[in-house]
């Protein structure tokens, strides 16, 4: 258990650079909008190169493909990882550092996050639906279909991600008020708190000890009875004015 304790630690440390980050946000980006968006989205990668060293060590204690939300982080750090493809931009980075406002002016977006713990605030860090499917789903003959996976374990977690983390209900919310599908964008937090909310727990049963101080903090609050209901999905809309 020795290699799994230093992997989440290394976890739990990544989270809280992420956090520090996220505090800095709104400050930073008034003196430069580049250097804020750009910290976020490392820190936000490296929390999923985290979880995947992890995943790596840790593949026989936990059943990391059986559960949508862990399946899910890490395809999205194989894509990440690999940028073979002009997938996953996050919707700062999009909008704010790619002429994004510009190019969707009057444009309206669907911003879809799953309610944590029946509270309506939750921290936000969205990911473009369509590349999710880009990434993942054969019969949209995209250039940038993951190329390693097989065929049936991409329709499997096609499968996960759209009854699981209900992403079919998204789709269908997003139908019924008219947004195209490359409007509609998914937080990607909420989907990370449920898979360590199940993680940390089965360490906790398997007798593992929080040691150091990352650690033990998220283990704690992962440990305590947080829960994601995925059939429960906040909606807004942003309009590019």
């Amino acid at each position: 258990m020795e290699v799994i304790s230093i992997a989440l630690d290394k976890l739990s440390n990544s989270m809280r650079l992420y956090t520090e980050e996220c505090s800095k946000f709104h400050k930073l980006k008034l003196i430069d909008m580049e250097e804020a968006i750009d910290n976020l989205d490392r820190t936000f990668e490296a929390k999923l190169e985290a979880f995947h060293s992890l995943y790596d060590v840790s593949k026989d204690n936990f059943p990391y493909f059986e559960n949508a939300d862990t399946a899910f982080l890490i395809m999205l750090r194989n894509a990440i990882h690999h940028r073979d493809h002009l997938l996953f931009s996050s919707w700062n980075s999009e909008m704010l550092l790619n002429d994004g406002l510009e190019k969707n002016y009057g444009a309206a977006f669907l911003m879809a996050s799953h309610i944590v713990n029946e509270d309506d605030f939750t921290s936000q860090y969205y990911y473009k639906l369509d590349d999710i499917y880009a990434r993942i789903d054969p019969s949209l003959d995209s250039p940038y279909l993951e190329k390693k996976m097989s065929r049936s374990k991409k329709l499997k977690l096609l499968k996960q991600l759209k009854d699981e983390l209900c992403f079919e209900l998204v789709t269908e919310q997003a139908k019924k008020e008219r947004y195209p599908n490359k409007q509609i964008y998914i937080n990607i937090v909420p989907i990370f708190i449920s898979a360590m909310a199940k993680i940390f727990t089965c360490f906790q049963n398997e007798g593992l000890e929080f040691k150091r101080f990352d650690t033990d903090v998220y283990g704690k609050h992962f440990t305590s009875g947080i829960k994601v209901d995925f059939t429960k999905i906040k909606y807004k809309q942003v309009r590019i004015q």
